[in-house]
């Protein structure tokens, strides 16, 4: 299973990224062994994560997620799907 994922960073800011294990990635992430945006950001915590059936499918979730606005992001997190 591969996941697109979405982590709150400590400034408020939101990183979406893929993987094959959100948990594990929220780990490296808080070890500076993620992105180098969230390194200084830390701590960060998962906040959605979404199974998708391919690497590929994942990977366009993930570009379509990041050109929303961080209101979009919010609602989707909230499972506000009216918003």
């Amino acid at each position: 299973m591969n996941f697109v994922y979405m982590i709150r960073c400590v400034d408020g800011t939101i990183y979406v990224g893929h993987t094959k294990n959100p948990e594990a990635r929220e780990k490296e992430h808080n070890a500076g062994r993620g992105a180098r945006y969230t390194a200084i950001r830390r701590p960060v915590c998962l906040v959605y994560a979404e199974a998708l059936q391919s690497v590929e499918a994942s990977v366009r979730r993930e570009l379509q997620l990041k050109r929303w606005s961080l209101a979009k992001k919010e609602a989707l997190i909230a499972g506000d799907v009216e918003r």
